[in-house]
């Protein structure tokens, strides 16, 4: 059985497929349940801004005659539908257009704002943002380097010909720096300009920032008058009606996996602004500098979907094992994301956090099996490990594997130090195969089952070679006065030629497709306790006698 353990894991090594725990791979085999993060795994994790407004109105789209669903805004001459003709009410809020909206290419966009707009807009995205450009050591050719969501910012400043990142950030001084939290959900940094006033700009999701926001700029479709270097930056205050269309902006977006980022900024001539005070050290709380905001933009950015993504979901479906998915995303991006994985289907669940904290355990229990989408906010968020720890505790859910842990972090307290976790090597080859895909988790079912059957064929092998050889030994001594017809000899010969060799043919049997066409094996609880334990004392022993 070690034997088996060991040669199956070595070949996996050739493909990449790390083992960190021998007997995990056999769990693995027989796990229900695939719990997998979003980003990076069922996406690509490479963001791109594809959409988004430049104020309220005015919606920019990337190649907008091949994409013109992803513009929320009326084509010119359209009707609007009145509300009397919409029954459904969801349907009325989602595809209800604003007239004043209007749609432009993406690479059109220096023509709609005045320069002094467009520099406000290039100052929040890259003096606001820790990305950089610099030269990546194997390509040899210039790279952002940064969060995707920052170094995608970048990235749209530099397609439209912006001025560069590095002068503009240069030519601002930096008075505070407000790093990103789960808390606040924003990021933002005061800078004191060329001009000796003051500037705070502020970025993170859509639907939080808006609510700090108190005007937004204004651009017109035929701007005119507008574009004159010397024009001020037009704003209006924020009422009911445009209020409702960033909500509109929001569910439209985020129905297209795209995610909302609210870009804002306000202007002061004195530090500390007029009615606040410092906190400590020279700077100001978070709470007295995010208010009276400016809406300047907002961006949707795209993180596509990894190729083969839904056909790896489908297969897990034909195993019988469920997928969830546990984002830290919007709820509305989240549930969009999975659906299109094929992981969100009818009758599932989709809580976030709070919610699932909020219940008590016998609810928890009933929600599980239905429960597809969990968001969260942070990695140390506790109803993630609360989520695992159900898992393994139900006796329909014995086995819960995660592959999305990097190597790096510890194994998480309690009741998870009994769950296999499959890591990634310290160094992955380039590109990185081994990332923490579901493909990847596929092939390590695909292999446990493989290792499952090499335990168990030479077993079964074992068992009628070894009680033939006993009933023949018993009865030949029975019948010829108590003399075997086997001696000792003539017995270990059979038993270690014979029974090893052809019992390690068998263990060696290679992997194939067909092995995911069958369904977890049902075991109960104690059962699978006491199957791996017995594994792992085994497997122990024998790599504690050869270190020795």
């Amino acid at each position: 059985m070690t034997l088996a353990l060991a040669f199956a894991t070595k070949r996996m090594t050739e493909e990449n497929l790390f083992v960190r725990i021998l007997g995990s791979c056999e769990m693995m085999a027989n796990a229900s349940v695939v719990c997998t993060d979003k980003t990076g795994t069922l996406t690509q994790n490479v963001m791109s801004v594809v959409a988004g407004s430049i104020g309220i109105h005015a919606k920019f789209v990337r190649n907008l005659k091949e994409n013109k669903a992803r513009t929320n805004a009326p084509d010119q001459g359209q009707d609007q539908p009145q509300e009397q003709d919409v029954t459904d009410a969801d349907e009325l809020q989602v595809n209800r257009k604003h007239a004043d909206n209007f749609s432009i290419e993406q690479d059109d966009i220096n023509a709609i704002p005045s320069p002094q707009l467009k520099r406000l807009f290039n100052q929040s995205i890259t003096i606001n943002s820790t990305a950089f450009e610099d030269v990546d050591p194997e390509t040899k050719q210039l790279t952002l380097i940064g969060s995707k969501t920052e170094t995608a910012l970048l990235q749209f400043a530099k397609d439209l010909g912006w001025e560069n990142w590095k002068e503009t950030r240069e030519s601002a001084k930096i008075v505070q720096m407000i790093p990103f939290s789960s808390e606040r959900k924003a990021m933002g940094v005061v800078v004191r300009l060329p001009s000796s006033c003051y500037c705070l700009f502020l970025k993170d999701a859509l639907e939080t920032l808006t609510k700090k926001c108190a005007r937004h700029v204004v651009v017109f479709k035929n701007p005119g008058h507008s574009q004159h270097a010397d024009s001020e930056i037009g704003t209006t205050a924020l009422d009911e009606i445009t209020r409702d269309n960033i909500s509109r902006t929001i569910i439209f977006y985020t129905n297209q996996m795209l995610r909302t980022i609210a870009l804002c900024y306000w202007d002061f001539e004195n530090w500390p602004p007029a009615g606040t005070k410092f906190q400590s050290a020279d700077e100001v709380s978070y709470g007295d500098l995010s208010r009276d905001m400016t809406l300047v933009a907002i961006t949707g950015t795209k993180d596509p979907l990894r190729i083969g993504i839904r056909e790896a979901v489908a297969t897990y479906h034909h195993m019988d094992v469920t997928v969830k998915t546990c984002a830290r995303d919007n709820v509305l991006t989240a549930r969009s994301i999975a659906t299109q994985c094929g992981i969100y289907t009818a009758g599932g669940i989709i809580t976030e956090g709070p919610v699932f904290r909020a219940l008590d355990p016998q609810e928890r229990i009933e929600v599980i099996p239905q429960l597809q989408v969990l968001v969260w906010s942070s990695p140390e968020d506790k109803p993630l490990l609360e989520l695992f720890a159900l898992l393994a505790r139900l006796p329909a859910l014995w086995a819960t594997a995660r592959t999305t842990v990097p190597h790096s972090k510890p194994p998480m307290p309690g009741p998870l130090q009994a769950l296999p976790v499959l890591r990634p090597p310290k160094r992955p080859p380039t590109p990185p195969s081994w990332t923490t895909t579901l493909l990847q988790s596929r092939s390590y079912h695909q292999w446990g089952r493989c290792i499952n059957d090499a335990v168990r064929k030479p077993l079964q092998f074992q068992i009628p070679t070894n009680i033939t050889v006993v009933v023949i030994t018993f009865v030949s001594a029975v019948s010829s006065n108590e003399e075997s017809v086997l001696t000792a000899v003539q017995l270990l010969w059979i038993n270690i030629i014979t029974d090893t060799f052809a019992a390690l043919t068998l263990a060696t049997d290679p992997t194939s497709k067909s092995l995911l066409d069958r369904k977890p094996d049902t075991r109960d609880e104690r059962g699978v306790k006491a199957a791996h334990s017995s594994i792992e004392r085994v497997i122990d022993s024998r790599i504690h006698s050869l270190a020795k």
